[in-house]
């Protein structure tokens, strides 16, 4: 009886030391629990209609339609530079405003002979803290709404 109850002793502190020593090892090498490394990504497409812009700075268009709950219906992105400097393109930081203290920076750039263009956001706040994108900008097709097809991530510590 006294055999069984020390081997099970030793193999409870046995296996409190392995448990330490890979603890200790995880820390030292970097390796993250899966939650903290964790990343949620995917496809982003959304429709900005902008009729209250018209090449200035501070001037804005209004998000449509939105695959990402984070960028509501009625969120503005705000360009910061004015259009046609350089010459031949809107080229300006942005700011996606989604309401309630979720934002997100980017910068975007358009020829404007073609309407097409590139919008990358690299970091926001609130719901939209750690967001990530690379979307393609295409022109109107009906005349109003300007498209953005690409992909989205959001890291977060």
């Amino acid at each position: 009886m006294k055999f069984k109850t020390l081997r099970a002793v030793f193999t409870l502190l046995l296996l409190l030391v392995m448990g330490v020593m890979i603890v200790g090892f995880a820390l030292r090498t970097g390796i993250a629990p899966v939650s903290a490394a964790s990343v949620k990504h995917g496809d982003l497409h959304v429709t900005k209609e902008c009729s209250a812009y018209y090449g200035q700075a501070g001037e804005f268009c209004t998000i449509t339609s939105s695959t990402l709950w984070q960028i509501k219906v009625g969120s503005t992105l705000y360009y910061d530079q004015a259009a046609n400097v350089p010459a031949g393109f809107l080229d300006s930081n942005v700011l996606l405003d989604a309401g309630d203290g979720n934002w997100a920076m980017g910068r975007c750039t358009l020829d404007l002979a073609t309407g097409s263009g590139l919008c990358t956001f690299s970091d926001g706040t609130g719901e939209l803290a750690g967001f990530n994108a690379r979307v393609v900008v295409s022109p109107p097709t009906d005349g109003v709404n300007w498209t953005w097809d690409g992909t989205y991530s959001f890291t977060k510590d």
